[in-house]
């Protein structure tokens, strides 16, 4: 719940600075939480785990819409994509460096006991859930072929 007030508050701070950029990604990040919460039919509030789940996905979208307006020479729709994902990534935790991944990456491996790529869904599995939101699925995908093959 503190998630949805932190929002709101910044929502608030946004409004009165007149910052369009920030308010409409505000707006998208309330209207996807309240969309996962009556996803279910009742008003239960979300597990934090979700609410960075949501939080994720959507500065991933945002990276990934502004990567095609770039690669088309469309800075003019690339600059508020990246903007919002700047003001969404401030609500999720830390990301956490390369070295620090690898470090989980190589101890998952030792407790699994794998041995190769036939593993990899195996490791990146436990890694994925243990460095939710911390970490872009891509890196961790990168690092586990790196120390399995």
């Amino acid at each position: 719940m503190s998630l949805q007030v932190d929002i709101m508050t910044a929502m608030k701070a946004a409004m009165k600075d007149k910052n369009q950029t920030a308010l409409a990604a505000l707006r998208a990040v309330k209207s996807e939480i309240l969309l996962a919460q009556t996803a279910t039919g009742s008003k239960e509030d979300i597990s934090e785990d979700e609410e960075i789940k949501i939080l994720s996905k959507m500065v991933k979208q945002r990276k990934d819409s502004a990567a095609i307006f770039l690669e088309q020479d469309r800075n003019d729709l690339a600059e508020p994509e990246l903007a919002q994902a700047e003001i969404i990534s401030q609500f999720l935790p830390e990301a956490l460096s390369e070295d620090e991944i690898e470090k989980v990456v190589v101890k998952t491996i030792e407790q699994v006991g794998a041995e190769g790529m036939k593993d990899m869904g195996k490791v990146m599995g436990i890694v994925s859930k243990e460095l939710a939101g911390q970490a872009d699925g891509k890196t961790i995908s990168n690092i586990v072929k790196a120390k399995l093959s």
